[in-house]
């Protein structure tokens, strides 16, 4: 099992501070692992309740009885199963003095957002429990972390064939099982063909139009497709960034199948001599070093954009965060240089920094505010230039 103490810690320190504590993240990211962690080192009663569990739920029948008596920690497991225990747990948190917390754990489904939204506001914190990073596996396993991605279960498969049986196993049961549950309705084998089209989109701008009239449906449908697959993480939007100049900039989101090993699956890539040759090679690299930069800066989603000007000129990253704006380009090669482009964006945006992440083994400037960063290194360059 790899060791994933960052979120056990930040989960932790929500815990002092909030009645409720809701982890939210995709199916099978190691969210029940997780809790299973938390409940070790509390250090009071814990109660686990599987809301998958024929038995739990019998016991939850009447939740304000069961729950009201309880002391320390209360796991609730699968927690979108039952939505309507949020106003049982707004009553309980209120309670002083405070007997009991509730750590909360579920996939991210319209339903569990809308209820707690409704009902635990003010006394719940979130947190997005995200796939395996490179500050998890190591920068020694990035080449098998883009192949198979960061589900746990995929990237510690015994053998790349076992990896890639997990993945076509995992978007079967997402499809057919987790997202009716979930409550969104749209048939599987649906989102199974928009999913598999939108891999072939993946880093572009969003066009909904031409999906539409691809997939032979309106593009109020695909918008609600790509709604459907965010809501549950399997796809990110990075929002695009407006600036201040005379160019006619991009304003529709860039889309991208957040792991990179769903991303492999869609596409039929099971080998990395295949990934290495296929056409969606650096559109797929793209991907996999944006999420890890997220992930190493520790970056909010609201804080995360890209920036495009239809006359040309483009950074794949920008991060707003502590009053400065922070650039990243991706670039799949081991000889990274600044273009013209680069150095526009660079002054006309009023970027603090530049990096142009690369796969090459060093890092070094290119030029004034710009620097080439190896993708292997971000994890202690990237912290360094935010200082």
């Amino acid at each position: 099992m790899i060791e994933r103490k960052a979120h056990l810690l930040k989960v932790e320190e929500l815990l002092r501070d909030s009645p409720v504590v809701a982890v939210i993240g995709a199916r099978q990211v190691g969210k029940t692992t997780l809790s299973r962690q938390v409940v070790q080192r509390y250090g009071e009663p814990a109660h686990v309740f599987d809301l998958e569990s024929s038995e739990d739920l019998a016991r939850l029948a009447d939740p304000m009885l069961t729950l009201s008596s309880l002391r320390g920690l209360v796991v609730l497991d699968e927690v979108q199963r039952r939505p309507e225990l949020f106003p049982t747990l707004r009553v309980l948190a209120d309670r002083r003095p405070l007997p009991a917390r509730f750590l909360v754990l579920g996939s991210a489904s319209p339903d569990l957002l809308r209820q707690s939204s409704e009902s635990l506001a003010g006394r719940v914190a979130y947190y997005e429990l995200p796939c395996l990073s490179l500050a998890e596996t190591g920068s020694a396993e990035m080449d098998k972390l883009w192949l198979r991605g960061g589900f746990p279960a995929s990237f510690t498969a015994r053998n790349d064939t076992a990896s890639v049986r997990w993945r076509r196993d995992f978007v079967r049961t997402f499809l057919e099982l987790d997202i009716p549950q979930l409550g969104i309705a749209i048939p599987g084998a649906t989102l199974e063909r928009f999913w598999a089209m939108l891999a072939h989109y993946h880093a572009q701008i969003w066009n909904g139009s031409e999906l539409a009239r691809a997939f032979g449906v309106s593009h109020h449908a695909v918008r609600r497709y790509l709604d459907a697959l965010e809501s549950t993480f399997m796809v990110r939007s990075l929002k695009p960034w407006s600036a201040n100049l005379a160019k006619r900039q991009v304003k529709s989101p860039k889309v991208y199948v957040r792991d990179s090993g769903l991303l492999h699956r869609l596409l039929n890539i099971d080998t990395q001599e295949q990934v290495e040759r296929h056409p969606k090679v650096g559109a797929s690299w793209e991907g996999f070093v944006i999420e890890n930069i997220i992930r190493a800066l520790d970056a909010d989603e609201s804080q995360c954009y890209f920036w495009a000007a239809h006359s040309g000129g483009e950074i794949d990253l920008l991060i707003h965060g502590g009053g400065c704006l922070r650039g990243f380009e991706v670039k799949r090669t081991s000889a990274p240089a600044v273009t013209r482009s680069m150095h526009n964006a660079f002054k006309n945006l009023e970027l603090e920094s530049l990096d142009v992440i690369h796969a090459g083994q060093d890092s070094f400037p290119l030029a004034e505010g710009i620097r080439a960063v190896a993708a292997a290194r971000i994890l202690t360059d990237l912290p360094e230039s935010a200082e």
